[in-house]
């Protein structure tokens, strides 16, 4: 048994024109969107946390 070549098998190369459009279409703004989302985060860098001072006094006895 041999191994199946894409032109044996039945679904390939099947896609109409607007199809193929459309998965192009969203191929490429998943990319413009990658690429926006990853200058936006270079531009804002995220704000620093707010440091807290977390050291604790003795506390008075009666």
């Amino acid at each position: 048994m041999s191994e199946p070549t894409l032109e044996s098998i039945d679904d390939y190369n099947t896609f109409s024109v607007e199809k193929k459009k459309v998965f192009f279409a969203i191929v490429i703004s998943s990319l413009i969107l990658g690429v926006i989302y990853t200058l936006a985060t270079s531009f804002y860098p995220p704000e620093e946390p707010i440091s807290i001072d977390k050291t604790y006094k003795k506390v008075p006895m009666r």
